[in-house]
C-alpha cells in the first residue's frame, strides 16, 4: 500500500473512532429537563463545538503519531508534493465530503419543517458531520486504490 493508502485508513479508523469514543463519553450527561430547556440547548451547542475541537486536536495528533510510525517502520520520509493526481483526488473527496454534509444540512433543516424537536436537527447535523468525514476518507482511499 501506498502512504496516502495508509493514510486514508488512519483518518477513517481515527474519525470512527473520535466520534464513538466522545459520543459515549457525552451521552451520560445529557440534561434530564424537557426537550426546550435552556440546559438541553447548551448540551447540544457544547456538544457540537467540544466535538469539533476535539477531532480537530486529535487528527492531528494522530497524523503526526502516524508519519513517526511510518517513518520507523518503513524507514522513508512522507512524499513533499502533491501531484496532479493527488489534488485531484483531494478535490472529488472534498466533493464528495462536501455534498453528504449538505444533504445532511437539508434534512436537518428539513426535521424543523415538518416539526421535529430541535435535538432530531442537532443529532442529524452531528451525524452528517461524521458521515462526511468518513466519505472524503473512503473517496481518497477509492481513488488511491483504483484511480480517478
Amino acid at each position: 500500500m501506498t502512504y496516502q493508502e495508509k493514510k486514508s485508513i488512519v483518518s477513517l479508523i481515527s474519525a470512527i473512532l473520535i466520534f464513538v469514543s466522545y459520543c459515549l463519553y457525552m451521552y451520560p450527561q445529557y440534561p434530564e429537563g424537557g426537550l426546550e430547556s435552556i440546559e438541553t440547548f447548551r448540551y447540544w451547542g457544547s456538544f457540537v463545538l467540544i466535538l469539533t475541537l476535539v477531532s480537530i486536536v486529535a487528527h492531528i495528533i494522530i497524523s503526526i503519531i502516524f508519519n513517526i510510525i511510518f517513518r520507523i517502520t518503513t524507514r522513508e520520509k512522507e512524499p513533499r508534493f502533491a501531484d496532479e493526481l493527488d489534488k485531484l483526488i483531494e478535490l472529488k473527496a472534498f466533493r464528495n465530503s462536501f455534498f453528504v454534509f449538505i444533504l445532511g444540512f437539508l434534512i436537518a433543516m428539513g426535521s424543523l419543517i415538518i416539526y421535529q424537536p430541535l435535538q432530531v436537527m442537532f443529532i442529524i447535523l452531528i451525524i452528517s458531520g461524521f458521515i462526511s468525514d468518513v466519505t472524503g476518507s473512503i473517496t481518497k482511499f477509492y481513488h488511491y486504490r483504483r484511480g480517478v
